[in-house]
């Protein structure tokens, strides 16, 4: 037995978490739903201990991230990782478009009048501004609200950062009870604010140790929630809207393929980068969660060498708001519905589906159901039946799955490539040995 838990800890984690899902797969279509009720604790075990780890290593390693940074360069990076995010986005929906439109899934299929669908509330993108700034710190971690925790890292890292740096900045006239009184205080603030970020980076530090053992579970939890998904889904539903599946599949390579080119332009080794982004992009298909799998892209980041004050702020970010999968979603399913319906799109549809799809895929960040909220509004707002919808969620599980891992990639893509664009000189600072 001990011989096997050691083969098992000492094969690559990639090894398996690709074994996994093999064996998932045929244990869902073998064992069925019984099957799938009896190993469903494993995954459920694996996403809360993935869940119990975002608070900790979103914040502390943030506001590690942050004190190994100048202000300015900390705003450098930030409008760099919004512009990616941006444009990808866009172009996600341009390449849905394009693919969906040779492809034209859903050509001869019938709209079942009685189809309905229940679409939760989109919130808009002003009240996802606004939770960004949390009412309370506590109700943003137990939720968790990944924009609030970005937040309150930024603002109590950035405070540490000036608390260090304001002993080495006070200047004072030493032959004033004033200024030597100044001076004084702020020698002991950054004294405290020294002793403070030891504390932080102590904590930081373990957690990374809590998720190098959590990574040993996470095969295990895979196989179980492939499991029971493709036990849930069987060869039915896959069969019954396989065209549409396959179109988004394709469109989902060939934006994997952009993101390769992109790489490839700014210097980034391919080889390295996907030997370190492959773990999180399988987890990512299995669990079907860009946050959930959020330690495991952190684990990763660190692993390629990334510095820390960029990717500790660009993936919880990307996690949230950053959703190339789910904008390829949208412009497929709008191609999908428009093509059951009988309704042509014209060029001007297919733009305002890039523009509104691209606002959508950020004014419903982490809302439940974000998926089906995007294609319901941009259904609306262009006029396709929204009765199709519920054609759509028969394969929500099938299409989710690619769509999440490409949104992890996309996450990891951006960091590499504004990393590069950097040029870090620091201890933490991106090595191009290892990438390029």
């Amino acid at each position: 037995m001990k011989s096997l838990v050691r083969v098992y800890l000492d094969s690559s984690l990639i090894l398996r978490v690709t074994i996994a899902l093999v064996l998932g797969l045929g244990a869902g279509l073998l064992g069925g739903e019984t099957f799938a009720a009896w190993v469903a604790p494993l995954g459920d075990l694996l996403l809360r201990l993935l869940q119990f780890l975002i608070v900790p290593i979103v914040l502390f390693t943030l506001i590690v991230g942050i004190n190994q940074a100048e202000l300015g360069r900390l705003g450098r990076m930030g409008g760099k990782v919004f512009v990616y995010y941006v444009a990808t986005s866009a172009m996600a929906i341009v390449i849905g478009l394009a693919v969906a439109s040779v492809l034209s899934p859903g050509s001869g299929m019938q709209l079942d009048d009685s189809a309905a669908i229940s679409v939760p509330e989109n919130p808009g993108i002003v009240s996802v501004l606004l939770s960004i700034v949390p009412d309370n710190i506590v109700s943003a971690m137990a939720k968790p609200n990944l924009l609030g925790i970005i937040f309150t890292a930024f603002v109590f890292g950035i405070a540490l950062l000036k608390l260090r740096q304001y002993g080495a900045a006070t200047r004072g006239d030493a032959s004033s009870a004033h200024g030597v009184n100044e001076t004084s205080d702020g020698k002991r603030q950054s004294e405290l604010a020294e002793k403070l970020y030891v504390v932080i980076e102590g904590l930081n530090a373990v957690t990374m140790k809590v998720m190098a053992g959590v990574l040993h579970v996470v095969p295990i939890g895979v196989f179980a929630i492939v499991t029971g998904t493709v036990a849930r889904q069987g060869f039915g539903t896959i069969l019954s809207l396989g065209n549409m599946v396959l179109v988004l599949y394709l469109a989902l390579a060939v934006h994997l393929v952009f993101y390769c080119l992109l790489m490839k332009g700014f210097g980034v080794r391919l080889g390295a980068f996907f030997r370190e982004a492959r773990t999180p992009m399988a987890t990512a298909f299995a669990t079907q969660s860009s946050s959930g799998v959020l330690p495991l892209t952190l684990n990763a980041a660190q692993r390629l060498k990334l510095p820390r004050s960029l990717y500790a702020f660009s993936l919880p970010l990307g996690a949230t708001v950053n959703m190339d999968g789910a904008a390829i979603r949208i412009a497929i399913s709008a191609v999908f519905a428009a093509n059951v319906a009988g309704i042509p799109l014209d060029l001007t549809s297919m733009l305002e589906i890039v523009l509104i799809g691209t606002l959508t895929s950020i004014g419903t960040a982490g809302v439940p159901g974000a998926g089906i909220v995007m294609i319901a509004t941009v259904f609306a707002q262009v006029g396709l039946p929204i009765e199709t919808v519920a054609l759509l969620t028969s394969i929500d599980a099938l299409v989710g799955m690619g769509c999440t891992a490409l949104n992890v990639t996309g996450d990891l893509t951006g960091s590499a490539i504004i990393a590069r664009t950097e040029a870090q000189t620091d201890d933490e600072a991106y090595s191009a040995d290892s990438m390029s």
